[in-house]
Protein backbone atom coordinates (compact mmCIF):
# COMPACT_ATOMS: atom_id res chain seq x y z
CA UNK A 1 0.00 0.00 0.00
CA UNK A 2 1.67 3.35 -0.93
CA UNK A 3 2.30 6.26 1.33
CA UNK A 4 -0.33 9.22 0.44
CA UNK A 5 -0.88 13.29 1.62
CA UNK A 6 -4.28 14.68 1.44
CA UNK A 7 -5.77 18.02 1.46
CA UNK A 8 -9.51 18.28 2.47
CA UNK A 9 -11.66 20.96 1.34
CA UNK A 10 -15.14 22.43 1.83
CA UNK A 11 -17.96 22.09 -0.46
CA UNK A 12 -21.36 23.11 -0.94
CA UNK A 13 -23.73 21.15 -3.58
CA UNK A 14 -27.30 21.40 -4.11
CA UNK A 15 -30.14 19.95 -6.25
CA UNK A 16 -33.56 20.92 -6.86
CA UNK A 17 -33.42 17.01 -7.38
CA UNK A 18 -32.37 15.11 -4.66
CA UNK A 19 -29.74 15.20 -2.11
CA UNK A 20 -28.37 12.48 -3.78
CA UNK A 21 -28.03 14.55 -6.80
CA UNK A 22 -26.39 17.61 -5.33
CA UNK A 23 -23.53 15.49 -3.74
CA UNK A 24 -22.69 14.50 -7.31
CA UNK A 25 -22.74 18.50 -8.59
CA UNK A 26 -20.57 19.83 -5.73
CA UNK A 27 -17.77 17.20 -6.85
CA UNK A 28 -18.29 16.86 -10.71
CA UNK A 29 -17.90 19.94 -10.36
CA UNK A 30 -14.80 20.15 -8.04
CA UNK A 31 -13.58 17.35 -10.29
CA UNK A 32 -13.07 20.47 -13.22
CA UNK A 33 -10.37 22.31 -11.10
CA UNK A 34 -9.03 19.10 -8.33
CA UNK A 35 -7.23 16.71 -9.69
CA UNK A 36 -6.93 13.24 -7.53
CA UNK A 37 -10.02 13.60 -5.81
CA UNK A 38 -10.47 10.17 -3.78
CA UNK A 39 -13.76 10.32 -1.39
CA UNK A 40 -15.89 12.71 0.56
CA UNK A 41 -17.81 12.55 3.82
CA UNK A 42 -21.06 14.82 4.42
CA UNK A 43 -20.90 16.88 7.24
CA UNK A 44 -24.23 18.69 7.05
CA UNK A 45 -27.57 18.39 4.87
CA UNK A 46 -30.00 21.10 4.51
CA UNK A 47 -32.94 22.30 2.61
CA UNK A 48 -34.64 25.20 1.29
CA UNK A 49 -38.49 25.14 1.54
CA UNK A 50 -40.97 27.51 -0.39
CA UNK A 51 -44.83 27.60 0.12
CA UNK A 52 -44.52 24.83 1.78
CA UNK A 53 -42.56 22.35 -1.04
CA UNK A 54 -38.81 21.68 -0.68
CA UNK A 55 -37.45 24.25 -3.19
CA UNK A 56 -33.46 22.90 -2.97
CA UNK A 57 -31.49 20.40 -1.50
CA UNK A 58 -28.01 21.89 -0.18
CA UNK A 59 -25.24 18.98 1.04
CA UNK A 60 -22.08 20.20 2.88
CA UNK A 61 -18.63 17.93 2.03
CA UNK A 62 -15.78 17.30 2.98
CA UNK A 63 -12.98 16.35 0.11
CA UNK A 64 -9.83 14.79 -0.07
CA UNK A 65 -7.83 14.86 -2.84
CA UNK A 66 -4.16 13.12 -2.88
CA UNK A 67 -1.23 15.77 -2.90
CA UNK A 68 0.62 14.55 -6.21
CA UNK A 69 4.32 15.46 -6.54
CA UNK A 70 3.88 17.93 -9.31
CA UNK A 71 5.44 20.47 -7.60
CA UNK A 72 8.31 21.82 -5.15
CA UNK A 73 5.57 21.58 -2.39
CA UNK A 74 4.49 18.71 -2.96
CA UNK A 75 1.10 19.65 -3.99
CA UNK A 76 -0.77 19.83 -7.61
CA UNK A 77 -0.71 23.32 -9.28
CA UNK A 78 -3.84 23.14 -10.14
CA UNK A 79 -5.55 21.14 -6.91
CA UNK A 80 -6.76 24.47 -5.79
CA UNK A 81 -7.57 26.82 -8.20
CA UNK A 82 -11.04 27.76 -9.73
CA UNK A 83 -14.19 26.98 -8.08
CA UNK A 84 -12.55 24.31 -5.52
CA UNK A 85 -13.02 26.10 -2.41
CA UNK A 86 -16.13 26.03 -0.08
CA UNK A 87 -19.11 28.20 -2.12
CA UNK A 88 -17.52 27.92 -5.49
CA UNK A 89 -19.43 25.11 -6.61
CA UNK A 90 -21.84 26.34 -8.73
CA UNK A 91 -25.92 25.81 -8.16
CA UNK A 92 -25.42 26.79 -5.13
CA UNK A 93 -29.29 27.05 -3.39
CA UNK A 94 -30.32 29.97 -1.05
CA UNK A 95 -30.59 27.78 2.33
Amino acid sequence: MSNHVYKLIDLVGSSTTSTDDAIRNAIETAALTVRHIDWFEVTETRGHVVEGRIAHYQVTLKVGFRLAPDTPDGGDASATGGGAQAGGVSGIGTA
